[in-house]
């Protein structure tokens, strides 16, 4: 893919804009992606209801979208550098559509945790390939424009997703989300065909790191198992440790193969940056605190000893998360001028701490208000870390080197959401049961678990308080009008910037969240 460094300014040439096809298509479907994940902890219940299976086999369901899509962004994005990103990004659709009718015809859990999965691929492959799209097919202040759009179309899309499933579970069912999610998705296929032309790197060397995307896959699978089932089995048992083994071995073959494969879907020489793994470190905290939060706000509100709430209601209370998490979006790149990466960073970390802190002292006669001000704290402090994180990711190593910093901190973004979840899930899990088995009642043991596992996110927002430290070598630029697309949608995707930090340098090049146009 061709490279362009220059960044949009004011006074600029407009340069190339996105035409109506290619940012109803890319924007369309990356807000259906981002809602379709949000909703999926509100539905939770009812497809345990309907299906028979335990809520926590059914936390697969939101880890191995993570832990699949943290196997594929990258890879998805080079695909369409070598084939055409236009092919994998209609690949990528017709998946998707594919596993949203698997998931609402499936009968089981099993169904729907594999459908899951392969919905993983499908919307990391949606997110790479249409910011690839979106950024060769622009330039100059088209680029910015197109950028920020897409931002607010991903954030407005992680905001409506509970309010929508909640909404559909108490209507039609849980399965009208993903019904409704593969029709919208299959009327941006005539759009894509008709309106979008392809486009290929012919510079890229054809070679596709394939090993790397199964060997990530096998590192994270047995650990997610072992972090997921080692309260049942004993963190000593031979289950447990066969798993972790499993995932060591698969490591060290990892890392193997990326010292000789020609395009490797992590370019280890860049792990020796400290502000790039400061950052990258950050986004895997925040992704996966905020993940984790969801999942576990999503359950205990609607349990019926606790607030029972219904799907809607429950969709409605996990609002202000969301709008805490946007609202600071536009505040983000001027802090990051005025006062540094490291300290914004610091202080959105601090407020999440506060928050998860907050949620540490719960107890079961908490009425919903309690609630309110610990989910925003927690979001709008992780609101301050996404971008300033995100772009400090590439900021800090050479241009040529931006496209494979952007995929390594995409890879941390899905990872950190499927650690976290299992993580959460399972001391939710144990600690409750413990409580129940020592005699006090349902409600007072599903606030003790819910406790326990917000004191696990607490000491992580702790953790990245001082990583900050690491990201306060960025150095500041001046805010330029790409600042507040690439901070838009840095909660959900690493938008390539070239020389700036927090989203303070405009949306240059073409690369995006992925690797998609470097590696």
């Amino acid at each position: 893919m061709p490279e362009t460094t220059e960044d949009a300014v004011p006074g600029e040439e407009p340069g190339r804009p996105a035409g109506a096809a290619l940012l109803a298509a890319t924007c369309v479907s990356t807000l259906v992606v981002n809602a379709n994940t949000s909703a999926v902890s509100i539905l939770l219940p009812a497809i345990s209801t309907d299906t028979g299976a335990s809520l926590d086999t059914l936390q697969w369901a939101i880890t191995g979208y993570s832990l699949v899509g943290a196997a594929v962004i990258v890879t998805s994005g080079a695909l369409g550098d070598v084939f055409g990103r236009r092919l994998v990004f209609l690949a990528g659709l017709a998946l998707f559509i594919a596993s949203c009718a698997v998931i609402a015809l499936s009968g089981s859990g099993a169904g729907v945790i594999a459908g899951r999965a392969v919905q993983g691929a499908s919307g990391a492959t949606i997110l790479a390939c249409g910011m690839s799209l979106l950024s060769v097919a622009t330039s100059g202040q088209g680029r910015v424009r197109a950028v920020t759009v897409w931002g607010a179309a991903s954030a407005v899309g992680a905001a409506v997703g509970p309010l929508v499933g909640g909404l559909l579970v108490d209507g039609i069912g849980w399965q009208g989300l993903f019904w409704i999610d593969a029709a919208i998705a299959a009327a941006c296929v005539p759009v894509t065909l008709r309106g979008i032309a392809e486009s290929r790197d012919p510079d890229r060397s054809r070679s596709i790191d394939f090993a790397g995307t199964v060997l990530i896959a096998a590192v994270l699978a047995p650990a997610l198992l072992a972090l997921s089932e080692g309260a049942d089995w004993g963190w000593t048992s031979a289950g447990v440790l066969g798993c972790l083994a499993l995932a060591l071995l698969a490591a060290v073959a990892f890392v193997m193969v990326e010292r000789r494969v020609d395009e490797p879907l992590v370019d280890l020489r860049l792990l020796r940056d400290r502000v790039l793994i400061g950052a990258t470190v950050a986004i895997l905290l925040s992704a996966g605190v905020i993940n984790g939060l969801m999942y576990l706000v999503s359950l205990y509100f609607q349990n019926p000893a606790t607030l029972a709430l219904s799907p809607f209601q429950a969709g409605l209370a996990t609002l202000p998360a969301t709008v805490g998490l946007i609202a600071v979006t536009p505040l983000v790149p001027r802090a990051v001028k005025r006062l540094g990466v490291g300290p914004v960073i610091g202080a959105g970390f601090a407020a999440a701490t506060a928050g998860c802190a907050l949620l540490v002292l719960v107890q079961a006669d908490w009425r919903y208000g309690a609630f309110a001000l610990p989910l925003v704290l927690l979001a709008a402090g992780l609101g301050l870390v996404n971008g300033p994180a995100s772009s400090a990711s590439t900021s800090s190593v050479a241009e040529d080197d931006v496209g494979a910093a952007s995929g390594i901190s995409n890879m941390a973004r899905y990872i950190g959401a499927a650690a976290f979840t299992a993580a959460v899930a399972t001391v939710n899990s144990s600690v409750g049961a413990s409580h129940l088995a020592s005699g006090e009642g349902t409600a007072q043991a599903l606030a003790a678990g819910l406790s326990r596992a917000c004191l696990l996110l607490t000491i992580a927002c702790g953790v990245g308080i001082l990583l900050s430290v690491l990201a306060a070598r960025a150095r500041r630029r001046r805010v330029r009008p790409g600042a507040y697309g690439a901070a838009a949608a840095s909660h959900a995707h690493t938008v390539r910037t070239v020389g700036g930090v927090g989203g303070v340098s405009g949306v240059s090049g073409v690369g995006t969240a992925g690797t998609e146009d470097a590696r």
